[in-house]
């Protein structure tokens, strides 16, 4: 296969990402942490691809990426109250939401009864989750390998492996997302990252 590298500023960039994605593929793009390789989260083939470009271990769940807040019903079920609020305080940025699966997403994208949900800080991010739907979205890299913070760091480790980068420059490819699980009746913080753990007990205090 032959990998396309397209600059997020061509005026064909969004179009040509929505092709590739609609016939099953997958795209890597810039993101508000590091550059991400996805596909249409509801597509079972698309995510299996996924694993297989990264050489990742299938139990590893991928996590779902979004473009605006409407578009959290298309994935989960059943979104508490503090789930609400944490997303209304730090969405977009780097806080990901362990909720309910919705029964649409299939399992080779998750195969527990959760999923992980974020709306990235990123604005051609965002303007692809909303054009294309949700994403299921892991880091554009071979599994194991140095994070990829420039398209040519895609390119160098994936290259053959995907039909296309979107290159948006450099990222800050800094501290991963805080993540949070909302299923049960407290919440847990399962990885402390940019936004601290005092940030989210004071969001949820809030009225």
């Amino acid at each position: 296969m032959q990998t396309e590298i397209l600059p997020i500023s061509a005026p064909n960039a969004l179009n040509r990402a929505l092709e590739v994605l609609q016939a099953g593929e997958l795209v890597a793009f810039p993101t508000d942490t590091v550059y991400g390789l996805g596909t249409l989260a509801f597509n079972s083939e698309g995510a299996a691809k996924i694993y297989q470009a990264k050489k990742r271990p299938p139990e590893k769940a991928l996590p779902i990426l979004l473009g605006k807040i409407e578009q959290l019903k298309l994935v989960a079920i059943s979104v508490p109250e503090m789930a609400q609020k944490l997303a209304a305080s730090f969405w977009p940025g780097a806080l990901t939401l362990i909720l309910a699966k919705h029964s649409d997403i299939p399992k080779a994208v998750s195969a527990l009864e959760t999923v992980g949900v974020r709306i990235p800080d990123h604005a051609f991010a965002r303007e692809l989750f909303r054009a294309a739907g949700p994403m299921a979205v892991s880091s554009a890299n071979l599994s194991g390998h140095s994070n990829p913070i420039t398209a040519e760091d895609v390119y160098t480790q994936l290259n053959g492996s995907l039909p296309l980068i979107l290159d948006g420059g450099r990222v800050s490819g800094g501290v991963p997302s805080t993540v949070v699980d909302c299923t049960g009746k407290d919440i847990q913080i399962l990885r402390e990252g940019s936004i601290s753990t005092s940030m989210i007990w004071e969001a949820l205090a809030e009225s």
